[in-house]
């Protein structure tokens, strides 16, 4: 069997402890839990395919959050089966001949890219620059490559790093004038409390947001993702290549709930993720381990001594990232939890290094 790509491969491992995924410490919103068991009853009939109701209920959850800096409207937003399912959709849809990627970062941009008979070439991210992205990747889009289309995760997975807004800005506008896509994925963003791209969505139609339920709401299970553009073609291309109900009514229910939650959970989040992950940080560099910044809800270090299969051995699954290009079998990648697992987590690293 292939080696399993991402985190949270649970099923095919004892594990007790999963960090190797980066969904929200407080779980699931009560208020989803709630409206999940409340509709099982209409999960007999077939979901809306155009996800209606979820659309407009997101519109306007974007437009207040914009402070109707962009106007959102429903056409402009497209959901799917997760983000990923997105992000392929994508380039089936745009078919590029040359796409531009980061490295390192989520392998499913370059799968997506290959999926659709892309040429793919990689920026590579500079350990001494804590894997920010500068200014040279302006360079690379203007340069004799020329793509087609250019993937940007913010922040950076798996290494937690944000791009300055003015930078986006700049390559956005780069690509507007080549033709070239740009797409931002922002699952993680909600955990940072940095700005969005979105408002340069009317400025810049070769735009495209991807986000996701996923993470903030802790519904991986569900798969719920959006992408938004202000290219009406480009967003019904995408929606042509995709299946019929893509997005289960379980997962329509939940988006609905999360949204009209009170509107404390992101904030409640953020502060959580920031002081546990200042935490786990701490600890992680008083282990002795290299420790590079992070904005997101995740950590990437390098150890020295292999760690997966002794922490795997204590029932404790960690991401390793020796398969991002970039990276090798020194790095990993650790969700942030609550204090009592971040606890148990610095004390199995501890012993694993004993």
């Amino acid at each position: 069997m292939k080696k399993f790509d991402h985190g949270g491969d649970v099923y095919s491992r004892d594990v007790d402890l999963d960090f190797s995924v980066n969904l929200n410490p407080l779980g699931m919103p009560p208020a989803v839990r709630e409206a999940l068991r409340a509709g099982v009853d209409s999960y007999a009939a077939y979901p809306d395919p155009h996800c209606r109701a979820l659309r407009a209920a997101l519109a306007r959850a974007l437009r207040a959050a914009l402070a109707r800096a962009l106007r959102v409207e429903p056409w402009q937003l497209l959901c799917g089966n997760g983000a990923a399912d997105l992000i392929i959709r994508l380039c089936l849809a745009r078919k590029p001949e040359k796409a531009l990627l980061c490295a390192p970062t989520f392998s499913e941009y370059e799968k997506a890219a290959l999926l659709s008979g892309a040429r793919v070439k990689k920026f590579i991210l500079r350990e001494e620059d804590d894997f920010a992205l500068g200014g040279g990747i302006l360079g690379e889009l203007t340069g004799s490559y020329a793509p087609d289309l250019f993937f940007l995760c913010n922040p950076n997975n798996p290494t937690g790093q944000l791009t300055c807004p003015a930078l986006i800005g700049q390559i956005a506008a780069v690509c507007e004038k080549r033709g070239t896509l740009f797409v931002v994925d922002e699952c993680f963003l909600p955990f940072t409390g940095a700005p969005s791209a979105r408002p340069l969505l009317n400025a810049h139609p070769h735009l495209v947001i991807v986000d996701a339920f996923t993470k903030l709401y802790a519904m991986a299970g569900l798969r719920l993702g959006f992408m938004i553009s202000a290219d009406r073609r480009l967003v019904e291309k995408v929606a042509a290549f995709g299946q019929s109900w893509s997005v289960s009514a379980p997962a329509q229910t939940a988006g609905l709930a999360a949204l009209s939650g009170d509107g404390e959970w992101t904030a409640r989040t953020r502060a959580v993720v920031a002081a546990e992950r200042a935490f786990v940080r701490a600890g992680l560099r008083e282990l002795g381990f290299k420790v590079y910044d992070s904005a997101a809800n995740y950590i990437l270090f390098r150890s020295e001594k292999p760690l997966f299969e002794p922490m795997l051995a204590q029932g404790v699954l960690i991401r390793s990232c020796a398969n991002y290009t970039g990276l090798d079998e020194r790095y990993y990648r650790v969700g942030v939890k609550r204090r009592a697992e971040n606890e148990r987590l610095l004390a199995a690293l501890r012993r694993a290094l004993a």
